[in-house]
């Protein structure tokens, strides 16, 4: 009888796995300063952006992901300018741009030759099993840029992202600021574009944080363990895939909301069998200590 078959052997599901890792670990190190300003859909706006840059890369025969990170660069700096001033006709012309965008997309992918319209799939839902050792290359490039802004900025961007007002009063640059958080989300989207899809991205920024959310209270440790989260997410996502012939994007979704609502259920049991345990386990004053917390 013979050995069973270790898929990981194959190049492409290794490049696949690889990609996946770096993704589900760059993705939530954005997330986290999307979430903490409530912009947690942001994501799904500037990916139909970047669907526009896809369709206009493979219709001038250019690379759809330089086009598409363009795109989605140029769209975030749009939504970021709309939302500093604060207009609520600012929803209408967003909303405008968003859905001008995926129907801009679908119409600029069928028209793009050699048949480009048949792979619009892999751009909405991911495409990780046929990604290239240049896809490879350019996925962890762009992930090692998000993680060098996240981390290396993270005291200036948690600034202006938990109190806009108190960061432009103690002298921060909050314009410049807002705008890497903007461009960096692009960026993100694109890089996560061929593992997870256009579509579903935001769910791997926004969903480890969530989950995070429910186990720590500082701002960094929930940021690293969302990272850990969108790491095991993405390579258990990846593995359960392989053997299943399922899509790796969608199944790497599915697998990080498994984990949020595992440890919701899990820590509401905690808590109410703590509160049949008798008052032994009593409230403190946390909640005046969680905000410095929270910053640390």
């Amino acid at each position: 009888m013979g050995h069973p078959v270790n898929i990981f052997e194959y190049d492409f599901m290794l490049r696949a796995l690889i990609g996946a890792l770096v993704v589900g670990v760059a993705t939530p190190a954005l997330g986290i300063y999307l979430v903490q300003r409530r912009l947690s859909l942001i994501g799904d706006g500037i990916g139909h952006v970047a669907l526009t840059g896809v369709g206009l890369g493979l219709l001038l025969r250019g690379s759809p992901v330089l086009v598409a990170v363009l795109a989605a660069t140029a769209g975030a700096v749009i939504i970021e300018l709309v939302r500093e001033r604060g207009r609520t006709s600012g929803d209408v012309a967003l909303a405008i741009m968003f859905y001008g965008g995926i129907a801009g997309g679908v119409v600029l992918v069928q028209l793009a030759p050699n048949r480009a319209g048949s792979n619009l799939l892999s751009y909405l839902f991911g495409s990780l099993l046929t990604t290239s050792a240049g896809d490879l290359a350019v996925i962890v490039a762009l992930s090692a840029a998000v993680l060098l802004v996240t981390l290396l900025g993270r005291p200036w961007l948690f600034a202006v992202c938990h109190d806009e007002e108190y960061a432009r009063v103690a002298g921060l640059p909050v314009r410049a600021l807002n705008l890497t958080i903007a461009i960096t989300t692009a960026v993100t989207v694109t890089m996560a574009m061929r593992a997870v899809g256009l579509l579903l991205v935001s769910a791997l920024m926004v969903v480890p944080v969530a989950t995070a959310q429910l186990v720590t209270r500082g701002f960094r440790i929930t940021m690293y363990v969302a990272m850990a989260i969108g790491l095991t997410a993405a390579g258990t996502g990846v593995w359960i895939s392989a053997y299943s012939d399922t899509a790796p994007g969608a199944t790497i979704v599915l697998v990080a909301i498994a984990l949020f609502f595992g440890l919701a259920v899990g820590g509401a049991v905690w808590r109410t069998l703590s509160r049949r345990a008798g008052p032994a386990v009593a409230e403190s004053g946390e909640p005046a200590e969680h905000a410095i917390r929270w910053a640390r």
